[in-house]
């Protein structure tokens, strides 16, 4: 995938990562109301992120230094953080505006690299695949997330290359998608994948019921949460190793070699 592409995904939340929580300071000067010394209008910004998504609207972020963007492309609105040097973008990542590729190094996260897969529970999951399989491959998956949405059509691919493999997957629904939350108790309440399909495919699901609890849900969050999963999708080898971001079938199934 592209920079540009790879960044518009990320603005749109869909990649599934979380803003990082930081400040900007300085010992010198900068230490009363940036927004007094900084501006920028939405032509600006429209210039500036052209070739990304239209921006609908600006302000000062919480945090100082920096402006929170709101942007539409492709009927899709995320919210991503631009410095007061308009020099970086950031939605999880930090990207330089100029040249689309990130910045630095990737931020510092409490995630494990792997974990003991007996920790891991299929019962509050959808399976797919060979529900008897001896391999088994967990995904963590935010039912409004578009790279969820697009590793799911390649779950499909691999299970079919590989009919050893049993594959859950983990409602996941993140803070970012405030609807996520109510589509996975729904989803999972069903134990439904078509429902997780139309999801994806930005179609209406119905609402909450007495069925449709929030105890798994929960519990799926308090797990990801506690091993450092903190985007999706995210991948959960045999071996317990933890993989996120998207895959496609082919380097899926390199990584289950890898893990017999």
């Amino acid at each position: 995938m592209s920079p540009v592409k790879l960044l518009s995904f990320l603005l749109l939340g869909a990649l599934a990562l979380a803003v990082p929580a930081f400040a900007m300071s300085s010992a010198e000067g900068c230490g009363g109301d940036c927004a007094s010394c900084h501006a920028i209008t939405l032509q600006e910004a429209n210039g500036i992120l052209k070739d990304i998504g239209t921006v609908k609207a600006i302000k000062p972020a919480a945090v100082r230094g920096l402006y929170e963007i709101t942007m539409e492309r492709d009927g899709q609105t995320g919210v991503a953080y631009l410095d007061y040097g308009k020099k970086h973008l950031m939605n999880g990542q930090i990207f330089q505006v100029a040249s689309r590729q990130v910045a630095g190094a990737p931020a510092v996260s409490k995630r494990l690299e792997r974990l003991d897969p007996a920790t891991l529970k299929s019962d509050a999951a959808l399976v797919m695949g060979n529900p008897k399989g001896k391999q088994r491959l967990f995904v963590f998956t935010d039912p409004e997330c578009p790279f969820c949405a697009k590793l799911h059509a390649e779950l499909k691919k691999l299970a079919a290359l590989e009919p050893d493999l049993a594959i859950f997957i983990k409602l996941y629904p993140l803070k970012m998608h405030p609807k996520a939350y109510d589509k996975a108790r729904v989803i999972l309440g069903a134990k439904s994948l078509a429902l997780l399909e139309k999801s994806f495919a930005g179609e209406k699901l119905p609402a909450p019921g007495a069925k449709d609890a929030k105890q798994p849900v929960d519990e799926t969050m308090r797990f990801a949460e506690s091993v450092g999963i903190d985007s999706t999708p995210t991948l959960v080898l045999p071996d317990g190793r933890i993989v996120p971001g998207f895959r496609d079938a082919a380097a899926m199934q390199a990584l289950l070699a890898t893990a017999r």
